[in-house]
């Protein structure tokens, strides 16, 4: 996997955090787990009950070493949001999402998560996701 970087930009991988002196492509040879910098949330960012899940996904996949709290905090936090939600969209994806998690899919776990964006923001703007569309 090629990955271009602009000078100051960081990557996140396995836990490592690498930042460019200057613009450079790099290859991954091999299984790592990685996220860029303008996917990184910041906690003041995580303002929905979403966008929390999301912050807490990325701490996993940040510090792969050191997940059972964060685990356990995700357990807690989407059990919780699937119990208040009445919008099946948002519970077929809080399920999946819960899915990927435990089984180790991190990366995809935080995909699936910002993908759920929109359909949250319609529903907290008041508007049905099903007019969004």
């Amino acid at each position: 996997m090629h990955i271009s970087l602009r000078s100051g930009e960081k990557i996140y991988i396995n836990g490592a955090v690498l930042r460019a002196d200057r613009k450079v492509s790099i290859e991954i040879l091999n299984d790592a787990t990685f996220l860029m910098e303008t996917h990184v949330m910041n906690v003041d960012e995580a303002t929905t009950p979403l966008r929390q899940l999301y912050f807490i996904i990325q701490i996993m996949l940040m510090n792969p070493t050191d997940t059972d709290a964060a685990i356990e905090m995700f357990q807690s936090a989407v059990v919780k949001t699937i119990d208040v939600l009445d919008e099946p969209v948002l519970v077929a994806g809080l399920y999946t999402i819960k899915n990927l998690v435990e089984t180790n899919r991190i990366f995809d776990a935080l995909k699936a998560t910002r993908s759920l964006f929109p359909v949250e923001a319609s529903i907290i703007s008041g508007v049905s996701p099903v007019q969004a569309a």
